[in-house]
């Protein structure tokens, strides 16, 4: 097998956390007087840094993108984070990869903590070596800062050997400055247009073609 180093996002790759993170955007565009009925409307939310969206999406100032984010997680602390769907056939994934001894990270742009207690709440921590995401003080948002913190705390010299799987062009792009190989996964939120436009190594539609690549590559 090719890769020895699987690295995941989080939203959207192993889980479906639409309600959740939706219900946080809504939540935190009402406090500042924009009423959002559609939950729809919010999936561009999923995947990219939340501050980043608030000023693409909405045109916030960085101060006003900062306290967006802080109301965001009033709400998603206590009821969003568990508003959330584990994809079917991750569980078996996640498994057949650890007796197989691959080495599996999560690389998130959500913060670390969420990240964790995710995993906590799903029984997925077990499978993996490190989780690495976002830090609550706003650094270390972008992605490819994210993937590059992996490598360097798992100590990997030879990065033919490390695969990203994602489902927003931001992985891919991540990815690709660290140089390292990538999956698209066409199941989550970024559309098949988004993925060919930047170019990942694979595209697959669905978990069980994931499993079948990255036990046959």
């Amino acid at each position: 097998m090719k890769y020895r180093y699987i690295l995941f996002d989080l939203d959207g790759t192993l889980t479906d956390p639409k309600v959740g993170i939706t219900k946080s955007v809504q939540y935190a565009l009402a406090k500042n007087d924009i009423k959002e009925e559609s939950l729809t409307e919010l999936e561009k939310f999923i995947g990219p840094p939340l501050k980043e969206s608030f000023i693409e999406f909405y045109s916030f100032d960085e101060q006003k993108a900062k306290q967006a984010i802080d109301y965001y997680r009033e709400y998603f602390r206590d009821k969003g984070i568990f508003e959330n769907e584990l994809y079917e056939g991750i569980s078996d994934l996640l498994s057949d990869l650890r007796n197989r001894d691959f080495i599996i990270a999560i690389a998130t742009s959500k913060p670390t903590v969420f990240a964790q207690s995710i995993l906590e709440y799903f029984g997925l921590k077990e499978y993996f070596d490190i989780v690495v995401g976002s830090n609550l003080d706003g650094t270390r948002t972008s992605k490819s800062e994210i993937i590059s913190y992996v490598i360097d705390k798992l100590k990997i010299d030879k990065l033919e050997d490390v695969i990203m799987i994602g489902d927003r062009k931001h992985d891919i792009i991540g990815a690709q400055k660290n140089n390292i190989d990538s999956v698209g996964v066409s199941y989550g939120y970024g559309t098949i247009e988004e993925l060919e436009s930047v170019k990942p190594t694979y595209i697959v539609n669905s978990i069980s073609e994931l499993n079948k690549l990255l036990f046959t590559v």
